[in-house]
């Protein structure tokens, strides 16, 4: 006598689908917006009154790899704070900035003739970071 195990496992298989069906309702799509009634579910992260003022991403097609937006992008953060501290000026300066800017300051911050890797990112993050850092603490006092 042999036994086929094909028909329960089918209906254990439906059984869980059954099951999951109800739950599917109550995934929530998640949104940016800061409440106290946002799901534990919500993985969206709500933006602060900080990133309001933060370089964004540069776009896809302001250059071919993703280190070169990312030097540019350090670029601007540079171009940025030094004009907040030669102005300064502790107010958003980031929509008087525009990517053409980053990208025609490269001379100032080339080290290297390669196209592929015209900077040094890691320094110019740094250097980044440092001027902002000054001027958060000059708009402190």
């Amino acid at each position: 006598m042999t036994h086929s195990l094909a028909p329960t496992w089918a209906l254990g298989l439906a059984a869980m689908a059954l099951c999951a069906l109800p739950s599917a309702g109550l995934a929530q799509t998640p949104n940016t917006e800061p409440s106290g009634e946002t799901p534990f579910t919500s993985m969206a992260i709500a933006r602060d009154e900080a990133d309001a003022c933060r370089v964004p991403k540069p776009p896809a097609d302001l250059a071919e790899t993703a280190y070169l937006r990312n030097g540019y992008r350090a670029i601007l953060r540079i171009l940025i704070a030094e004009e907040a501290l030669a102005s300064e000026n502790c107010t958003c300066l980031l929509d008087q900035f525009t990517w053409d800017q980053a990208l025609d300051a490269l001379p100032r911050f080339q080290t290297s003739d390669n196209p592929r890797l015209p900077f040094n990112v890691l320094e110019l993050y740094a250097q980044a970071d440092a001027l902002e850092a000054d001027v958060i603490e000059g708009c402190a006092k």
